[in-house]
């Protein structure tokens, strides 16, 4: 099956994010974990968490079309390395869950849901859009926490202050 150009286009999105999100994902060392630059800010475990986590969303919208809070299954990791992995799976599944799609189940319903509750209901296409885009936004939270803890930051789109490249 040919992909169409909408599926073509999420999976070069994601491929062009995943180099720069491992890079930071392997970096944050398990004595930052507990790290809050603020009262009301989550955890660096927590984001760094969902920095790994986030392509496993597109993989339930398309198979599951839904996520209900009370029901998903919040990954846990002893390790960096096996968390490291964790988004490496992730991120395939995402892609061969991209690649089994037409743009007929892009039309497809996806349901955000909390205890069975729905939050709100999008197609898959406008899902996984916003989902690259809600993960992209994490990675730059994330990036900013390994700044204040003085773990150096990745290349993102271009050189860092830690990782100059000229």
């Amino acid at each position: 099956m040919e992909n169409s150009a909408f599926v073509n286009y999420y999976i070069k999105e994601l491929e062009a994010e995943y180099t720069s999100s491992r890079k930071c994902i392997e970096r944050i060392p398990e004595s930052s974990y507990d790290f809050k630059p603020h009262p009301s800010s989550m955890e660096l475990r927590y984001l760094v968490l969902l920095t790994a986590d986030i392509p496993r969303w597109i993989t339930y919208m398309i198979k599951e079309g839904e996520v209900d809070f009370a029901t998903y299954e919040q990954f846990e990791w002893k390790t960096p390395d096996e968390l490291t992995n964790h988004f490496d799976e992730a991120f395939k599944e995402a892609i061969e869950s991209l690649k089994s799609i037409t743009d007929e189940d892009l039309k497809g319903d996806f349901h955000l849901k909390r205890n069975g509750e729905v939050l709100f209901t999008q197609s898959i296409f406008e899902g996984i859009g916003s989902t690259i885009h809600h993960w992209v936004h994490h990675r730059g939270q994330l990036t900013v926490y390994m700044r204040i803890s003085e773990i150096p930051v990745p290349s993102i789109y271009g050189p860092s202050a830690d990782d100059r490249v000229f």
